[in-house]
This record gives C-alpha cells, structure tokens and sequence, in this order.
C-alpha cells in the first residue's frame, strides 16, 4: 500500500483525537487533573492505557486506579469530559499537515470523521478549530452501541458518505482505531502520535500527515 493516494478512494475518514487535531495534549492534562482531585498521579502508563479505548473501558480502568467502586467509574469518566470540555473550549490545533490535507482533498473526495469522543466534545473541538463544516459525515461514540476497537464507527461512517468499506481510508493514530478500521473492511495509514503505539496492524505507518500532501 505504501504510495497509495488518498485522493484515489471515494472516501478518506479521519480520526479526531491525536490525527485530525492535537487534542491528546488536552486530555492528558485533563487526566492529570482528574487523578490530583482523587489524590493520585496519573502516569504515562495510565496514558498509554487507555490512549484510544472507549469510555466504558476509561470507566473501569480510572474506578480499578483510583481505588473506587466500579459502579462510579461513569461518574469519574462524566467529571473528566466536564474538566475536557472547558479546556477545549479555549484552543485547539490541528496535527502537523492534518487541516491542509483536508483541505486539498475538499471536493475531490469525500471526508469522514469518525471519533471515540462524545459528540458534544467532537462538536466543540471542530468549532474552536474552524473545521464545523469541513466534512460530510461525522460520527462519534454517541452514535453507536460500541466505540472503536469495534468496527461500528466505521461501518456508520461509511454507511453515512455512501460508500462501500473497501472504498474507504481511515487515518488512525492508536491501536484501537487501526482494529476498528480494518475490522471494517478499511485501509487504514497510521500516523501514531507517541513511540510506544503499537499500529503495525495498520496498512501503512508514516511519521506525519504531511507525508501525505505530497501525494494527494
């Protein structure tokens, strides 16, 4: 797969976390924010745990962490997508080469977003980037009954642009979207964000976004 363009399927979906904007930076500090209110200290292993997963697994991990019941770990997740949401609200910035790429490949195919965060994350993030109207199907983990690693996200993605899986490329930045994406039936180019992401499944693997301008 390795030179494939982008521009040649009928649909490119990207991922919103990590690929599409620099919003992993944000949760981070949300969640080290989340761990000091509870009095603990969330590590790069705490990060690289629940980097991509869906908040059904947050849940479970921050409760197990945080030495609380399972049954509020929903409430910790609820408290940190408050403390995310008003950091969004402030500054987002796209990922080296990802709005330019959007950009180039406007009106010449059609672009997805497909993302494990709640909509009303999705929505904000995208306005305070600029990008509310930059594609044509968006999705989130509020639209489906299971978030990446299954494929659901996806399958709806390309259900909503009307095309066919095989048709379509995820851009993807974690494991659990790159199993998502090829669950699917999707080519998938990882671009990981941090070393220690384990993308091998993907199609491809490029160090940025940019490498992709070049050939879209």
């Amino acid at each position: 797969m390795k030179g494939a363009l982008p521009h040649r399927y009928r649909a490119v979906i990207f991922d919103m976390d990590g690929l599409l904007l620099d919003t992993e930076t944000i949760w981070h500090r949300a969640e080290v924010e989340l761990f000091a209110r509870h009095g603990a200290e969330f590590t790069w292993e705490d990060k690289l745990a629940v980097i991509g997963t869906s908040f059904a697994f947050a849940a479970r991990y921050f409760a197990e962490r945080l030495g609380r019941p399972l049954a509020e770990g929903e409430a910790v997740v609820g408290e940190m997508l408050e403390i995310m949401h008003a950091e969004l609200q402030q500054d987002v910035a796209g990922r080296p080469g990802a709005v330019e790429l959007v950009a180039r490949l406007r009106g010449r195919t059609l672009l997805g977003l497909a993302s494990n965060s709640p909509r009303l994350l999705v929505d904000t993030a995208l306005a305070t980037a600029g990008l509310t109207d930059a594609f044509d199907a968006i999705v989130t983990s509020d639209d489906v009954e299971h978030a990446k690693p299954a494929p659901d996200l996806y399958l709806l993605a390309c259900s909503t642009l009307g095309v066919a899986p095989a048709e379509a490329l995820a851009l993807e930045d974690s494991a659990s979207g790159v199993a998502a994406a090829k669950a699917a039936g999707l080519a998938c180019i990882a671009v990981p964000q941090f070393a220690e992401t384990d993308v091998s499944a993907a199609d491809r693997v490029i160090d940025s976004l940019e490498e992709l301008l070049a050939e879209a």
